[in-house]
C-alpha cells in the first residue's frame, strides 16, 4: 500500500529522480520520459471521464484503464533486476487480453470505416483522440527505451492495444460512429 505523507522531498531539485529500485537518474532519462508520458495519457483520460460520467460502462472501462496506467508507470519506473528485493509490479498478459476483448466488443457495433477519422465529433471523442495520440507517443518512447534497456513484452503490447482501444471508444462516443468526422482526401486543393 502506498502512503504519502509528504508531497515534496527536495530530492529532485538538482534534476534527478529516483526509480523504483532506488537508483537515481536524470529527469530527462528515456525511462522517465516513457513513464511520464504514460502519466500524461492518464491525465487526458481524466478529462475524457468528465464527458463519460453518464455512460457507466464506458466510464468503468476508463477507470480500469487509468488504474492499469499506474501499473504500467510502476512497471516502467522499476528496471529489471536479477534478484529484486521485492517482486516488482509488472503489466501482465491478462490486462492486454482484457483490452482486446473490450476492443472486439465495442467494434462489433460500429459501421465499417470507409475513410480515416479526423479527431472531433463529441467532446468525449475529441478528448479520446488526444489520449490516443499521447498513448502513441508513450509507445514510441517505450520502444525507443527497449532498444537499450529491457521493457516487458506485455507492457509493450498493452500500450499498443490501448491506442486501438481509445480509437474504437472515440467512435463509440461519437454516437456509434454516426458523428465521426471523416477525412476527405484532397478536398481543399
Amino acid at each position: 500500500m502506498v502512503k504519502l505523507t509528504r508531497i515534496y522531498t527536495r530530492g529532485g531539485d538538482r534534476g534527478e529522480t529516483s526509480l523504483g529500485d532506488g537508483s537515481r537518474v536524470p529527469k530527462h532519462e528515456s525511462r522517465v520520459a516513457a513513464y511520464g508520458t504514460i502519466d500524461e495519457t492518464n491525465a487526458v483520460l481524466g478529462l475524457v471521464r468528465l464527458h463519460t460520467a453518464g455512460t457507466p460502462e464506458i466510464d468503468a472501462m476508463l477507470a480500469r484503464i487509468q488504474n492499469d496506467l499506474f501499473d504500467l508507470g510502476a512497471d516502467l519506473c522499476t528496471p529489471e533486476q536479477e534478484s529484486p528485493p521485492y517482486p516488482p509490479l509488472r503489466i501482465v498478459e491478462a490486462q492486454v487480453t482484457r483490452l482486446e476483448q473490450e476492443i472486439d466488443a465495442l467494434n462489433a457495433g460500429l459501421p465499417a470505416l470507409e475513410s480515416f477519422v479526423l479527431p472531433g465529433g463529441s467532446p468525449a471523442s475529441a478528448w479520446l483522440h488526444l489520449a490516443r495520440t499521447v498513448a502513441r507517443r508513450a509507445e514510441r518512447l517505450m520502444t525507443e527505451l527497449s532498444l537499450t534497456q529491457p521493457v516487458g513484452a506485455p507492457a509493450l503490447r498493452y500500450i499498443n492495444r490501448l491506442s486501438d482501444h481509445l480509437f474504437v471508444l472515440s467512435r463509440v462516443t461519437n454516437d456509434q460512429g454516426r458523428q465521426d468526422v471523416l477525412w476527405k482526401p484532397g478536398e481543399n486543393r
